[in-house]
């Protein structure tokens, strides 16, 4: 089957929780119901299974037994939050080599913020044996590094860096099943109390539960113009190689490539969907997929709103900042948000004409930097 004949056939979500409601496996079955159904299959079509699901020990394979499926096709993410992501274009391909009819991919997560806490001890062998012996406090101290060197270098602001998350807010007041929808002025998150300076509060995603799916099949299976086709896309692990917290990522590498395979322009993408975990790594991924040019951010934000119906469309349902992470669905969010805009369906949040737009995610957090850096263009059909 040829790759224009390949692509996202529905997709659906489960609600967010700030403390779990229920088991992992119910979060995930909950999504992927309501992905066969905007997909119109019965679960008898799903031969092929991703997963992307954080604590625990089960995989793609212990996956399709608890669900009921016979698969032809299988994977478990393990690359963060490009994982989940990587899972719907690495689908299509499974579909065009004939190895699966029907991929659901899935990724999700049961928690809360304690349970996070406790897990991000034990994230991975460098984290446990080089960060936690000297009192590694978490995530945002890391991201503050981050933050306070591209401030130093490029003169960014927290003014600047606020747009964000104000405007992304603004968005999820628009999105029931946002978690955080209390109106946020720029004051707001400049007087928010302080968790790793220069990061305050409103800078730091909120751990929680729930769940995001993906339906990837032949486009003639979804209704006229509600499928939604992978134009390229790429990824780049580890780089900038050896350096503690830095400013680039992986998409620096891979940008020109990938808007060269699809096709299009960076002035073609009528939305971003980016992985949202700090606001200061949502503006390096502007600017290293090259919206921007490096270190200028900071202006970018200064003349653009990011809201759905601003001249820069970004995180359209609110992204992490206000829908919350829930585990291995932070991945999944923006390509099912993506989906859900270029179908028609964002509601009241509705990017007027959505032709296509980008995703892009990053992951696996080490000593001191992401490992896992991905993106991807989609266009409706």
């Amino acid at each position: 089957m040829a790759s224009s004949d390949v692509g996202i056939i529905g997709y659906g979500s489960a609600a967010y929780d700030k403390k779990p409601r229920q088991a992992l496996f119910g979060y995930l079955g909950e999504a992927g119901r309501n992905a066969l159904a905007s997909a119109g299959l019965a679960k008898s079509e799903i031969d092929g299974l991703s997963i992307d699901a954080t604590n625990t020990p089960d995989t793609a394979v212990t996956f399709a037994e608890y669900f009921g499926f016979t698969t032809g096709w299988s994977q478990s993410g393990s690359s963060g939050g490009t994982g989940a992501l990587l899972s719907v274009a690495r689908a299509v391909k499974a579909v065009e080599d004939g190895h699966a009819k029907h991929v659901l991919c899935i990724g999700g997560g049961a928690q809360d913020v304690a349970a996070f806490q406790k897990r991000v001890t034990r994230f991975n062998t460098a984290i446990a044996d080089y960060l936690m012996p000297h009192g590694f406090g978490g995530m945002p101290g890391l991201f503050a590094i981050i933050q306070r060197k591209h401030m130093e270098r490029f003169g960014t602001t927290r003014e600047q860096l606020g747009r964000i998350a104000v405007d992304l807010r603004a968005n999820a007041r628009l999105n029931e099943a946002a978690l955080l929808r209390g109106p946020m002025t720029l004051d707001d998150y400049l007087g928010a109390k302080p968790i790793a300076e220069p990061l305050g509060l409103f800078d730091c995603v909120m751990p929680c539960s729930g769940a995001e799916a993906i339906v990837v099949g032949p486009l003639d299976r979804a209704p006229r113009g509600k499928g939604v086709k992978i134009l390229a896309h790429r990824e780049r692990n580890n780089h900038p190689m050896g350096e503690v917290a830095p400013v680039s990522g992986g998409w620096e590498v891979f940008r020109d490539e990938l808007f060269h395979s699809a096709g299009y322009g960076h002035a073609d993408m009528d939305f971003m969907q980016c992985y949202d975990d700090f606001p200061i790594m949502a503006a390096i991924q502007v600017e290293d997929l090259g919206f921007c040019p490096k270190g200028e951010v900071g202006r970018f934000l200064d003349v653009h709103r990011l809201t759905h119906d601003g001249s820069f469309p970004m995180n359209t349902g609110g992204g992490q900042l206000s829908c919350g992470q829930a585990g291995g669905s932070a991945g999944l969010l923006g390509m099912v948000e993506a989906a859900r805009q270029l179908r028609g369906e964002g509601g009241a949040r509705q990017v007027k004409d959505a032709k296509r737009g980008i995703v892009s995610g990053f992951g696996m957090i080490s000593y001191g930097h992401g490992l896992a850096s991905a993106a991807a263009i989609l266009e409706r059909t």
